[in-house]
Parts: structure tokens; C-alpha cells; sequence
């Protein structure tokens, strides 16, 4: 099946709440334009330099979409971040959101930033500890930063062949979620749970998810390369 069927049988299965970012890494600028002309309204990216080579070839189609940053985002491309995202889903430490808050304040610009939380307290992933009391204490400092608008929590959830394995994961994220909504920080938002890939979305979106990061389920098996 082509990209754009793929995306519209999907879109069509899943609630209409549910938000798709697709996420774009690895992808040809090709295939990032058909899936925007598929409707796609989020576009995902794990690199900064991706991004902005993709920006830079679409240019002003590149505006008809968001863009969210789905990778760990290193100190010294925010400037770059910030010129091409609408949000960052992986924010996982205060001084990560200190930063983007003095270089957003420079830009006078605002930020849509979401709490990337380790689910499954994995050394290789990045992501702040699985604890309500850690979530909680970095959404109160986010909520002082006056650029930066805090408005749900991220995770990527352990990485398994079998969806099921991962469900109990997403339930604890939906009751961190839950905890934080219901403390009505001020200035916070606790809009977005963002969980759940290609073999893991339909458990998540079960488990509370409305934002979803898909990739190999729409485009396929990864390319070995960016492509124009």
C-alpha cells in the first residue's frame, strides 16, 4: 500500500482525538510531502539537521504543517530547534528547559513542551525517572518559565515485539498524567499524553493516549539514508 493509503486507513481507524505525528526520521523529503498531501497535519523529527534540510526544500509548504521534536534535543542546536518546531515532546530536566526558555525569550517566542518520562527506567533511552514526584516537581518549574507552555507528558515505552508487554507501561504514564492534571498547576496545561508507536498505538490509544508517533506503519521500513 502507498504512503498516502496507509496514513487515511489509520487515520480512519483510530478516534478522532487522536492526534498522528509522523515521525519523519530517515525519511525522504519525498516522502514527508506525500504524506503532508495525504493530510498530515504533525510532522516528526528526531534531528535538528533533518528538520532543516526538509524545511529548506519545502520551504513555504513546510508552513502548512507542525512540526514536533521527537528526539533528544542537544544544547547547542535550541536556536536551531526553535526556529523549526512547534513543539518539543522530550523535555528531561529543568536545566534542558532553562535553556530553551532564555533562547525562546531572545526569539520572544512561546513554546508547546511536553515531559519525556523513562517509563521503563531503560539506559539506553533518555526521559526523566517513572515518579509522580519527579514529573510533578519539573512541571512546577516549567510552569515559572515564562516562554515555555507545558501541555502533556511523552514516552516511548519499552521496545517489544509484543504490544501487550508494553500496556502496563502506558497505564502508569496515564496515571502520572492523571495526578498532574488534576493538580491544576497554574500556567500548565496537561492537554497531550503522547505514547505508542507503529507495533504499540492501538494499546496506547486503549491506555489514554491522544497523540501518537507513527513511522514504519506508514512509510515502511526505514531508508539507510536522507533523500531528496
Amino acid at each position: 500500500m502507498s504512503i498516502k493509503s496507509n496514513f487515511i486507513r489509520i487515520k480512519n481507524e483510530i478516534p478522532a482525538d487522536v492526534k498522528i505525528v509522523l515521525a519523519g526520521k530517515m525519511k525522504s523529503v519525498k516522502e514527508i510531502q506525500e504524506v503532508i498531501d495525504a493530510g498530515a497535519e504533525i510532522i516528526g523529527e528526531n534531528y535538528v539537521q533533518e528538520a532543516e534540510k526538509i524545511h529548506q526544500v519545502l520551504e513555504d509548504e513546510a508552513k502548512t504543517v507542525k512540526w514536533h521534536m521527537i528526539g533528544s534535543l542537544q544544547k547547542n542546536k535550541i536556536n536551531k530547534a526553535l526556529a523549526i518546531f512547534d513543539c518539543i515532546e522530550t523535555i528531561d530536566s529543568a536545566d534542558l528547559a532553562e535553556n530553551i526558555n532564555k533562547r525562546a525569550e531572545k526569539l520572544n517566542k512561546e513554546v508547546s513542551v511536553l515531559i519525556e518520562i523513562n517509563i521503563g527506567t531503560e539506559m539506553s533511552k533518555s526521559g526523566l525517572e517513572p515518579s509522580y514526584e519527579a514529573v510533578e516537581s519539573l512541571a512546577v518549574k516549567i510552569s515559572k518559565m515564562r516562554y515555555l507552555k507545558l501541555e502533556g507528558l511523552m514516552t516511548m515505552g519499552p521496545r517489544t515485539g509484543d504490544p501487550e508487554q508494553v500496556r502496563p507501561y502506558f497505564k502508569k504514564t496515564k496515571g502520572i498524567f492523571d495526578r498532574i492534571k488534576e493538580r491544576n498547576i497554574p500556567n500548565v496545561q496537561m492537554k497531550y499524553l503522547s505514547m505508542g508507536m507503529s507495533n504499540s498505538y492501538k494499546v496506547a490509544i486503549e491506555e489514554g493516549a491522544n497523540i501518537i508517533r507513527l513511522g514504519t506503519v506508514i512509510f515502511g521500513e526505514r531508508s539507510c539514508c536522507l533523500k531528496t
